[in-house]
């Protein structure tokens, strides 16, 4: 079959767009058969500015699993620009032991994971709740609401673990988590 060079163009370039996004953002990314359920660590994620949802056994047998910690990584992006960056271990943690704690297998809506300097940047500039040195910039920091689970009880859970910094905006319906220095606040 012969096609004219702007439909081979635009087929290919469709082409090389999905072969250059991670499949396995998407699906689920699970353990091989017969793996036992003991000592795994598992999130689920909703991006809600892209819609693309995530369950991912992202620790096995004693190891982070390579392949579900690059699908968190791209679920988290900077949506704005498109740039991956990896996600620190120590977060997913958290949120899976918030998530245990919280009693939901609902996934956590992220509102914002990683941020790219340009985009923290712009955010700082309209906001005086955006740091400018945010640790969303380093991969260490989350914006969540988790459905089901009232913000208060969010953020509630989170000050309790004593692991990072939670700020409450209820305004604008989200918790901040991170795995940097104990610390609290309350936004907007």
């Amino acid at each position: 079959m012969h096609l004219p060079r702007r439909a081979f163009l635009r087929t290919s370039g469709a082409a090389l767009l999905t072969l250059s996004t991670p499949a396995f953002a998407l699906e689920k990314v699970m353990p091989a058969a017969g793996a036992a359920r003991s000592g795994v660590r598992s999130l689920k994620f909703e991006n809600i500015h892209t819609g693309e949802k995530l369950a991912a056994d992202y620790f096995l047998n004693g190891a982070y699993q390579p392949q579900a910690m690059q699908a968190i990584n791209h679920v988290l992006r900077d949506y704005r620009t498109g740039d991956v960056h990896t996600m620190d271990p120590k977060l997913m943690d958290l949120l899976f032991d918030m998530h245990g704690q919280l009693e939901t297998d609902a996934a956590f809506q992220v509102i914002s994971g990683y941020r790219s300097s340009q985009t923290n940047g712009m955010l700082h500039e309209r906001s005086s709740g955006v740091a400018s040195k945010s640790l969303h910039m380093q991969g260490m920091a989350i914006d969540i609401r988790v459905p089901g689970r009232s913000l208060v009880n969010v953020h509630q859970t989170a000050l309790k673990m004593g692991r990072g910094g939670v700020g409450m905006y209820p305004t604008s319906n989200f918790v901040h988590v991170d795995v940097g220095r104990v610390r609290q606040w309350s936004g907007t």
